[in-house]
């Protein structure tokens, strides 16, 4: 009788829950659809928060951006409030629990975090616009919480890694599928582009960069033994479907950045020692220093725009004459620049250079694009934005991280304990070069889309690192 009762209960609840949705829909009220899935993370979030982060990993490549207009701030829906409140819980915890292990706080990687997430603090209040500098200070202290030093504890159980992962990339391989289908509506045509990939992301060259730090694990698992025929099989399709997207995002950048990892993947497999390594950069750069007046004198002969023909569209990187995009690249790294020479050592403030650079432009500079506003984005680098917001600490301390992280990634792929653990770690460090080579000409940490993986993968290399290939240090209590 009782049972039957709750069973009453259940079914009288979901036929009012359901109509008052319909109600709402046909009001264009649309906030109790995702009441359940609220709900459910609110009690993820205290019983289960390694299943929850899971979660938001799957849910990222979904998000949308809303922007509230009156009140002037944007936040992704449905992950970045549960982010938030990650955060919170782990500050709490931290506090009650006092402890941390602290073979994690003493990696190279760890170190060089917390030093950069400080300075930054210190610039911060030095900001030049200081609720700007708060609000971006913030916004990467919740990702870099909840999915570098809260993701590290989930990585110790070795499945969570693949699982961090492959969650990601199915849910992103769906998001290709879409944004390929709707390119291929308009015959791929290049300049429409930027439509095919929204709402899911804001710009294709976001998209791209996306798309190139997730794509080489996936084609270095299709070789991992230890996964079954069917799994390896995905991982290839995954890859494939994740180059198609790339190719159709005619991001030029994002090309770079695979035949850099391309030789990144060659070095690496074949043991190409250091030493070779040095002398080939050496080379390279004594050739570009030597030869600058007549590589200069070429690069302003070239006349090829983007196109939507491949070839010509990859040509034209080196159009410094008559690109738009490339000309306006290199008014926002002057404008830096010159933000840098006044203020060396503070800079101006963590994400205040989209709104403080449009002085520091000059005439010689300006292309077809520019705004005299300086209301179009970023500096269009991970490296020369902190070098106009944080001064050159800021700069060295992007660079320090880049290096440990991909020192890190070398000596795991050299040195794991299982022939699976060294493809994941040559996966992700192939991953982050494409990420770092791309970060020279964007910058895109500031979205939910590539903090998720970004601080992710490097939480992976650090707990592989940590807990399967050092353990002779304790635990902080």
């Amino acid at each position: 009788m009782l049972k039957d009762k709750k069973l009453q209960w259940l079914y009288g609840g979901s036929a009012i829950f359901t109509a008052l949705n319909i109600f709402l829909i046909i009001q264009d009220v649309y906030w109790l659809v995702a009441l359940p899935l609220a709900l459910a993370m609110m009690l993820l979030l205290f019983f289960s928060m390694d299943k929850l982060i899971l979660l938001l990993v799957f849910l990222t490549p979904f998000t949308i951006k809303y922007r509230h207009e009156e009140l002037g701030f944007t936040i992704d829906l449905p992950t970045e409030p549960v982010i938030v409140a990650i955060m919170l819980l782990f500050f709490f915890r931290l506090i009650y629990e006092r402890s941390y292990d602290l073979r994690i706080i003493k990696h190279p990687v760890t170190i060089i975090l917390l030093l950069n997430l400080l300075w930054m603090l210190i610039t911060t209040v030095s900001s030049e616009l200081p609720m700007v500098s708060f609000k971006f200070f913030v916004s990467r202290l919740w990702f870099v919480i909840t999915f570098f030093f809260a993701g590290i504890y989930l990585f110790r159980d070795q499945v969570n890694m693949k699982r961090f992962l492959w969650l990601f990339g199915t849910a992103l391989a769906v998001v290709v599928l879409v944004v390929t289908y709707k390119h291929y509506t308009v015959g791929f045509e290049r300049n429409l582009g930027y439509w095919a990939v929204r709402p899911f992301f804001n710009d294709h060259t976001h998209y791209s960069a996306v798309l190139a730090l997730v794509a080489p694990f996936f084609a270095v698992m299709s070789f991992n033994r230890a996964d079954s025929a069917l799994r390896k099989r995905v991982a290839m399709i995954f890859f494939v479907v994740f180059c198609v997207g790339i190719l159709f995002s005619y991001s030029r950048a994002s090309w770079l950045s695979l035949m850099v990892a391309a030789a990144g993947f060659v070095i690496l497999v074949f043991r190409i020692q250091f030493r070779f390594i040095l002398a080939g950069i050496i080379l390279v750069v004594g050739s570009l220093y030597l030869f600058q007046n007549e590589i200069i004198m070429h690069l302003e002969r070239n006349q090829q725009e983007s196109s939507g023909d491949f070839g010509e569209h990859l040509q034209s990187v080196s159009n410094i004459t008559s690109d738009a995009s490339n000309l306006e690249r290199i008014n926002r790294w002057r404008s830096a620049y010159r933000m840098y020479e006044d203020r060396p050592l503070l800079g101006w403030g963590p994400g205040t250079y989209q709104f403080l650079y449009a002085p520091f432009q000059r005439s010689e500079d300006y292309t077809i694009i520019t705004t005299h506003f300086g209301d179009l984005g970023n500096a269009h680098s991970e490296y020369i934005g902190p070098l106009a917001e944080s001064g050159l600490p800021g700069m060295a301390g992007m660079l320090a991280l880049s290096l440990a992280v991909l020192a890190t990634g070398v000596k795991l792929f050299k040195k794991a304990p299982t022939r699976e653990m060294r493809l994941m770690a040559l996966g992700i460090s192939l991953g982050f070069i494409t990420y770092f080579t791309h970060g020279m000409l964007n910058n895109f940490l500031d979205t939910d889309k590539a903090s998720v993986p970004f601080w992710g993968m490097m939480a992976i290399l650090v707990a592989m690192d940590v807990f399967f290939c050092k353990r002779d240090e304790g635990i902080s209590r």
